[in-house]
């Protein structure tokens, strides 16, 4: 599997949790993020990773800002983006097997229920189920520039 990831400022620790766990669980990781507190802007980072992802070769992206909200908002003004913003594993694994969701976003500054890496393998481990979910889906995504 390969992945991309990027933050800003607000996700600069819950982003070097996140790469360890990933590269221990064997998965190549583009980073894009910064490693600086120093204030960044959040559209900036979710665009590069977008950038990134379009280009082919990526099984998902994973962007994390203070909130995750801001980040994945951004994401998801970006044509054929589905960013989701999970707060356990039950909504993590949901939205990969109901949304296809092809990049998942994280607080830096949120205290989840669950181990936000435990929250990522469930989104990594679930399987699109396909079916009428890809007609919901394709509902979704022709939402897209109205």
């Amino acid at each position: 599997m390969k992945c991309v990831l990027a933050n800003d400022h607000g996700g600069v620790e819950l982003a070097a949790i996140v790469r360890k766990h990933l590269n221990e669980r064997g998965i190549e990781t583009v980073y894009l993020g910064t490693e600086s507190h120093e204030s960044v802007d959040y559209p900036d980072y979710a665009e590069k990773a977008v950038n990134e992802y379009r280009k082919g070769g990526y099984d998902f992206g994973i962007l994390i800002c203070g909130t995750g909200i801001g980040i994945s908002i951004s994401a998801n003004k970006m044509r054929g983006i589905r960013c989701a913003l999970p707060q356990t594993r039950y909504s993590a694994e949901m939205t990969k097997r109901h949304n296809n969701a092809n990049f998942i976003a994280f607080g830096g500054r949120v205290e989840y229920p669950e181990p936000v890496t435990d929250i990522l393998d469930a989104y990594i481990d679930a399987t699109f189920e396909g079916g009428r979910h890809q007609g919901r889906i394709d509902k979704m995504m022709a939402l897209e520039g109205k």
